[in-house]
């Protein structure tokens, strides 16, 4: 299969740094050449607080792709999560310029210029303009009103931003490990990339990527996500509930949620015990497991209450498809039925699939938003009008060009890529 580029992406989270290298070929699968985890140090709820141990932690996940892959990396896509993402809806109106009457592409620009001029307080940076939809002479749901005629236009788009500090110390620290960056994506809108069907998408869905310090959703309705935001907990939480009840480490409490957690009381017996001293303790200590899964059922149904409560203030409407849960944290066991007892929606779990190369140990949820930057990236590459990039890592003005074609003339949502 003929090589189109060589993308990488790098996913710095709470508690793992990844880098991942992957080819895209013409028709567009992912091959994954390389990669590199390592744990994460230097950050809390996904926002750098020690800029030498991130930057060490970058690095070190970056050496271990390119010792597999052959590659060097020069630039990636860099996830962004953190509490400080938040979002917003602006709209733009333009006449329609030319004595032909009909929509151009300097129309277009024209019209996301100025939803962009929405008053962004200057302690936040924009990370996204991504248009919504278009309205043509008061005729909504225009997906590309390129070439129609009209004297009105007027665009629908969702912008994200985030605390200009915390995006400036991310980018300081990726830069010191030597990585220009291709560009910053968010979070939540890189894993739907890769776990949400086009029906989903269109019909109304949430996504809620559950890490280990931070949640991070993503609201889409018609195609486009509406509602962007990060909530502070996440699967650590959940850690530190166990450790705090049982009395107990936070490495025995973390190996107890993962080996035998649930968040579905149902299937637990009442009289199973668990040897506490085979995880690390020294004393022949028991605990019982009902009562481990006690403390992590209620502590997620609080999760799926905030949850709830944020799709709630967003205000538009219901979500037919549901929720999609993702992240490492949504790998607990019964987390799905917890959620549909509590939200009284469909609720499922998801993580990538489709993808070829060196998928050991990533084809599981934890890893959704590393797999998403590329095919963010891969994304980018389909929808510029500038051609496709050479089968290097690059960015550059060539990198600026084709994410203002991807964010002024995106594909139709086409879901995960396969």
């Amino acid at each position: 299969m003929e090589r189109e580029a060589v993308l990488v992406g790098i996913d710095v989270g709470t508690s793992k740094i990844c880098a991942l290298i992957g080819e895209v070929s013409r028709d567009g699968s992912l091959t994954i050449v390389g990669k590199g985890v390592v744990p994460a140090s230097g950050l809390r709820k996904a926002v750098v607080v020690n800029i030498d141990q991130t930057v060490r932690s970058i690095a070190g996940s970056v050496d271990h792709a390119e010792r597999l892959s052959g590659y060097q990396i020069d630039r990636a896509f860099v996830g962004v999560g953190g509490q400080n993402v938040e979002s917003q809806n602006s709209r733009g109106a333009v006449a329609v310029s030319g004595h032909t009457r009909e929509v151009t592409r300097e129309d277009v620009e024209r019209a996301l210029e100025v939803a962009r001029a929405v008053t962004i307080p200057s302690n936040r940076e924009v990370l996204h303009v991504l248009p919504r939809g278009f309205i043509v002479d008061g005729q909504e749901g225009v997906k590309d009103p390129l070439g129609m005629s009209a004297i009105r236009l007027e665009i629908e788009t969702h912008i994200v931003t985030a605390s200009a500090t915390a995006v400036r110390n991310l980018a300081k620290c990726v830069q010191a490990a030597n990585v220009k960056i291709d560009e910053l994506v968010a979070n939540s809108l890189a894993s739907a990339e890769t776990v949400l069907s086009d029906t989903e998408r269109d019909l109304g869905v949430a996504l809620a990527d559950i890490g280990a310090g931070t949640i991070d959703l993503a609201l889409f309705m018609d195609g486009s996500p509406y509602k962007t935001a990060v909530l502070p907990v996440g699967g650590n939480n959940v850690t530190n509930d166990v450790a705090i009840g049982l009395k107990t480490s936070l490495q025995v409490a973390e190996e107890l949620k993962i080996q035998h957690g649930s968040c579905d009381l149902s299937t637990v017996a009442d009289d199973e015990v668990i040897s506490v001293s085979q995880l690390g303790e020294a004393a022949g200590r028991t605990v019982h497991r009902v009562d481990v899964c006690r403390i992590i059922e209620a502590r997620m149904r609080e999760t799926f209450e905030m949850l709830a409560a944020e799709m709630r203030a967003s205000g538009d409407g219901v979500l037919p498809a549901g929720l999609v849960l993702t992240g490492g944290a949504a790998q607990l066991a019964g987390a799905a039925a917890l959620g549909r007892e509590v939200l009284n929606m469909p609720v499922r779990v998801a993580g990538p699939v489709g993808i070829g190369g060196l998928t050991d140990n990533i084809m599981n949820p934890a890893y959704s938003t590393a797999i998403g930057l590329l095919y963010w990236g891969a994304r980018g590459l389909e929808s510029s009008e500038y051609g496709p990039l050479p089968p290097a890592p690059m960015g550059g003005l060539l990198g600026k060009f084709r994410d203002a074609a991807r964010n002024l003339f995106p594909l139709p949502p086409e879901g995960p890529r396969r």
